[in-house]
């Protein structure tokens, strides 16, 4: 267990498998869905490496599947009841080092660009992976309405990101070998829809301070 435990803090998702096994797995997954404290947990990078392990055979392909994929569709229920409880003095909370109101305003711009689509998208980024439940909760979408994206999201990610570590590890010959590598690059992949978003709104934001220095000339 305490080794489970310095595996979660380093955020090392190899040591987290071999420590925590089906229920660690699970457990960080619910966290990262349903949890704040969950927000900078390796969901992506962790999915992965377990399904290179699986094809190593450390892990059961079925069980593994199953254990994420109903600890994402929790976790993010979880969410959406505290976004409908507690969300609206989440709004005020101030910057600290596990949360900071920018990580918000970018979730809340992403549910209103894509609507209900944006629980299933949210899946496969993240930090807005652990927020747009909670931003679900908040509005009016109903919990009826927010479970069949949940549910389908959660199939999505849970599943999808398993599969495709099983797959290249059923491919290349002693994969558990890169995991490392591969996993780094699943995580780069990963942050890229949040980099090109941050890119493209200081792009917009110097277009218009152009355009307002332009005015004033």
């Amino acid at each position: 267990m305490l080794d489970f435990l310095i595996a979660s803090v380093q955020l090392d998702p190899i040591a987290i498998i071999k420590t925590g096994s089906y229920l660690g797995i699970a457990l960080i997954v619910f966290a990262e869905s349903g949890l704040l404290v969950g927000i900078f947990f390796p969901g992506d990078s962790l999915l992965f490496a377990a399904g290179l392990l699986s094809a190593a055979g450390f892990l059961a392909l079925g069980p593994l599947i199953f254990f994420v994929v109903a600890a994402a569709i929790i976790g993010d229920s979880v969410g959406y009841w505290f976004g409908a409880h507690v969300g609206t003095g989440f709004f005020q909370r101030k910057d600290s080092r596990f949360f900071k109101q920018e990580y918000l305003k970018r979730t809340d711009r992403f549910f209103q660009k894509y609507g209900g689509r944006a629980i299933i998208l949210a899946r496969f980024m993240p930090v807005v992976r652990t927020l747009a439940p909670v931003l679900a909760g908040i509005g009016s979408m109903t919990y009826k309405r927010f479970l069949s994206y949940n549910v389908v999201g959660g199939l999505l990610w849970g599943a999808g990101m398993i599969l495709l570590g099983y797959s290249l590890g059923s491919i290349i010959p002693d994969s558990e070998r890169y995991i490392l590598p591969l996993s780094l690059v699943i995580i780069v992949i990963s942050f890229l829809p949040i980099l090109t978003s941050v890119m493209h709104e200081k792009n917009r934001a110097n277009g218009v301070l152009s355009d307002n220095l332009n005015n004033e000339i």
